[in-house]
């Protein structure tokens, strides 16, 4: 194959040439490989007065030059690689790429536009029961399903959230609420019946609004009676003496500043004495072995709160009126767990809110149960809810018809579970 020569520069202009001799090695060397364009390989001593051309020539000079040359030596042989290399070291000669690599990217290039042409012609072919299925999910505008929502991502910079451990906490509260929950115990108890149990819930609803204690107390206090009622037989008389002194176990565990003894003895309109107080105390945390860390409904209405998207005051009211008034009948705290008063409650309040729609894949992801789960103790929230205003004990009703519990009680019950029940 024909390489291109280059004329070598003269001395006068060697100082410009050095520069250009420079460059040309550097372009020489990232260039592209270029196919065979016929030039001829010229001897400078043929050219005559032409010596002193500059390298830079057009494709005319070029043609005129290679003429010249081919008529003067009509036995003119394209120099060779070998040739190449013997010639003086005056003229740079390039070496033009081979006819087989020339080869090797023509056949790339067929390669190439060969499967180019298959994915073109391809059709797309669609099945008829795909096709169906998309103009029936068109026709009926099929809406997809809830996505479970991340209630902690609000909360990753706050270290107090815990929200690396949250879902581990929760599941060992689910684990171990079983060891403490509360079971049909008044078979066993002689002296008192559920109405009694009720009384006393009441008055302590009162009490604990009088001192200003956290959700916390009040909910581990109702724990405490029950756990301590389920162990021993207690004496008519001696009841409110266990409902003050929970409530002063309960203070001690959840409270910063707990109320003292005397505060009780007060309350009770000095029903007992201060040492009765004290005993009492220390019969029930021996009957319970000190066993106060328990996961009470309470621990799992944050939770549940949380995860009823979006939510407000007045769900949150709402929920907390539901739990506590249910805590306050007998029926509902010896048959269900603390998780599921909880999930109920917020459920009811959902249902009684209007909130659509009633239960959603986040909250059956959080709590662990379904919407027919919790249907029954629903059931037993709203019935309570509809009998609450004619309720002699209304401790839990006036708390709930403040403003600043958005008046939650005041409102209809849920249509979709009175009906039912």
């Amino acid at each position: 194959m024909a390489s291109r020569a280059v004329i070598a520069p003269t001395e006068q202009n060697q100082p410009r040439g050095e520069n250009k001799q420079k460059n040309m090695g550097v372009e020489g060397r990232n260039r592209k490989v270029l196919q065979d364009i016929q030039n001829l390989v010229i001897n400078p001593a043929d050219l005559g007065a032409n010596a002193n051309v500059t390298k830079r020539l057009t494709r005319a000079q070029l043609a005129a030059l290679a003429q010249a040359a081919a008529e003067k030596n009509k036995n003119f042989v394209p120099a060779t690689r070998v040739e190449q290399a013997q010639k003086p070291a005056e003229s740079e000669v390039i070496v033009i790429s081979s006819d087989e690599e020339s080869e090797e990217v023509k056949e790339k290039q067929a390669v190439r536009e060969r499967k180019i042409r298959e994915r073109s012609t391809k059709k797309i072919v669609k099945t008829f029961s795909s096709v169906l299925s998309a103009r029936s999910k068109a026709a009926c505008r099929v809406v997809p399903k809830d996505f479970v929502e991340n209630i902690d991502a609000s909360d990753k910079e706050n270290e107090l959230a815990a929200t690396e451990y949250i879902d581990d906490i929760y599941k060992y509260y689910k684990l171990s609420e079983d060891d403490v929950r509360v079971h049909d115990y008044m078979a066993s108890q002689p002296d008192i019946n559920v109405k009694m149990r009720a009384i006393l819930i009441d008055w302590l609803i009162e009490v604990h609004r009088k001192f200003e204690l956290m959700p916390e107390t009040f909910y581990l206090t109702l724990n405490i009676v029950d756990r301590f009622l389920s162990t021993k037989a207690v004496p008519r008389k001696e009841l409110q003496l266990v409902g003050i002194s929970s409530m002063l176990i309960a203070s001690k565990y959840e409270e910063i500043w707990a109320p003292e003894v005397n505060d009780f003895v007060c309350i009770s309109d000095n029903a007992y004495v201060r040492e009765q107080v004290l005993v009492m105390e220390k019969t029930i945390l021996r009957n319970l072995e000190w066993y106060l860390t328990v996961p009470t409904p309470y621990v799992f209405l944050v939770r549940y709160i949380k995860a009823s998207t979006p939510s407000d005051k007045e769900m949150e009211s709402m929920v907390n009126f539901l739990a506590e008034l249910s805590m306050m009948h007998y029926a509902t705290v010896s048959s269900y767990c603390p998780s599921m008063i909880a999930a109920s409650a917020v459920y009811a309040a959902r249902s009684t809110l209007e909130r659509s729609p009633f239960w959603t894949d986040t909250l059956k992801h959080y709590t662990g149960y379904s919407e027919e789960q919790l249907r029954d103790c629903a059931k037993l929230m709203a019935s309570f809810h509809s009998a609450a205003p004619e309720s002699r004990l209304r401790a839990i009703y006036k708390k709930f018809c403040s403003s600043d519990r958005c008046a939650v009680a005041l409102m209809t019950p849920a249509k979709n579970l009175s009906s039912e029940s």
